[in-house]
């Protein structure tokens, strides 16, 4: 098992290993003073895992309820959100009490913000069961639900208690859904990692889960203590990501946060290479490791409606929005343009 401490406003520890579910009652005591815990998870997630969670916490001494969504992204709105509040409220949860969330980002993301409001803030466990979750979204504190008008517009800075990350879960990833969570993979060696770059140009999909998962979150542990609000560095994380959550938002979410990423990685990466910010052999190994990992790296979607997509996004500061431009592998800057821009860059990209 590998240990990440993380140091944010909140300390917690991310453990990355085998066998884990089986635990989790065990390490919820080690945080103190909980008797109930409730386990927020998915029609796909708790089939599989929803009664090995409940049988750990019960043989723990925990009190347990569950709270289930269907799967998918249109879950992650606010009459789910309203509808868990008021789960744990008639299931009498308490400030020392715990939300834990099995499952994937929308989950995490869901219990997450619910967690940061019900009673102005309760504890919860991240036990993320898909790659994204475990590279990703379960690090960090981001949580939020969409609005009709957009992904993620709705939300708050809440860092988990604590992370479990049961490998095994992902044996029972469709491989199609397996992709997804390496676009988040392959960001993060865009971003910060030349060595982890060249592992996946040789291993593809047959990367060492482990050590690659630690990696990823030992980079966002680092990049989250050093900007934990989204104020400054912590924005690279978001690489693809704005042209990605339009990708994701245009099709209805129709098509998976990951696939969306990596179009919108490529996108930016070809607008880089053609705006001479960056160099085209950059452009082309990004472009080509993603399609070596079977992942998008087009739209049919205009720049026209990408861009008005683009100018709701959260990031933005009034006329102003940082864009993540790969200068190098292992390299990249945040780029401010006027919003009025955002098309012309997209179409260099498409």
């Amino acid at each position: 098992m590998t240990t990440v401490e993380i140091n944010a406003s909140k300390s917690y520890q991310v453990k990355i290993g085998h066998s884990l579910l089986s635990q989790i009652g065990a390490e919820i005591n080690k945080l103190g003073y909980v008797r109930k815990v409730c386990i927020v998870s998915d029609s796909n997630v708790w089939p599989l895992y929803g009664e090995k969670v409940l049988t750990s916490l019960l043989k723990a001494g925990l009190q347990a309820c569950y709270f289930l969504i269907p799967a998918g992204e249109d879950s992650k709105n606010g009459a789910n959100y309203l509808d868990l509040l008021n789960h744990l409220a008639e299931n009498r949860l308490t400030r020392t009490d715990v939300i834990a969330a099995l499952g994937g980002g929308v989950v995490g993301d869901l219990a997450g913000f619910a967690a940061a409001t019900f009673l102005r803030g309760i504890r919860f466990v991240q036990i993320p069961t898909t790659l994204l979750a475990a590279v990703d979204s379960s690090v960090g504190g981001k949580t939020a639900i969409d609005l009709p008008s957009g992904k993620n517009l709705a939300g708050a800075f809440c860092q988990p208690s604590m992370v479990l990350c049961d490998i095994d879960t992902l044996n029972s990833l469709p491989e199609d859904v397996f992709r997804d969570g390496c676009a988040e993979i392959i960001k993060t060696a865009i971003l910060f990692d030349p060595s982890l770059f060249k592992t996946l140009c040789q291993d593809t999909l047959a990367f060492d889960r482990e050590s690659v998962i630690a990696c990823c979150v030992t980079h966002k542990r680092d990049i989250v203590r050093a900007d934990e609000f989204d104020r400054g560095e912590r924005q690279k994380l978001n690489l693809g990501h704005t042209v990605g959550h339009c990708v994701e938002t245009l099709s209805n979410y129709t098509l998976s946060h990951g696939k969306s990423v990596a179009i919108g990685t490529a996108i930016i990466a070809r607008a880089a290479a053609k705006l001479g910010l960056c160099s085209q052999e950059t452009a082309t190994k990004i472009q080509w490791l993603l399609m070596n990992f079977e992942l998008p790296t087009t739209t049919t979607l205009s720049a026209k409606n990408l861009a008005a997509c683009a100018r709701t996004d959260k990031k933005r500061t009034g006329t102003t929005i940082n864009l993540i431009i790969p200068k190098e592998i292992g390299s990249c800057i945040l780029y401010p343009i006027s919003i009025n821009d955002i098309e012309s860059i997209i179409e260099a990209g498409l």
